[in-house]
């Protein structure tokens, strides 16, 4: 079974924003979403590559990111690994909210001065 160790998540800032670049085996572009603090909640608009499923992850994280920061958020998300099982697609699915998490969990505790 595979380890997924070589996906990461990169933080970008763009001004007052943020891009979120998630990659992992073949990176590449596979869906990005952009997320924007409206009213009690986020808005997010995604686009997606036609055959890719990764906006299933974009989506949700980006509204977490732009929900916890109170900024823009767009992530941007590609992962690609060959022949991949229900269960190890269910684990990158985990690692990944996992390193979102450790990344909005940091600019909690610095006072989101880090990126």
């Amino acid at each position: 079974m595979l380890l997924f160790d070589d996906i990461k998540l990169e933080a970008i800032p763009v001004g007052r924003d943020l891009l979120l670049l998630v990659t992992g085996g073949v990176a590449h572009i596979g869906a990005a979403s952009t997320s924007f603090p409206s009213g009690e909640g986020a808005e997010v608009q995604t686009s997606a590559v036609p055959g890719h499923k990764e906006h299933t992850l974009s989506e949700d994280f980006a509204r977490r990111a732009a929900v916890a920061l109170d900024r823009t958020v767009t992530v941007v998300m590609g992962i690609h690994y060959d022949d991949l099982n229900k269960e190890e697609i269910l684990s990158i699915s985990r690692h990944t909210s996992e390193l979102l998490d450790r990344y909005l969990r940091d600019q909690r505790t610095d006072g989101g001065t880090k990126s």
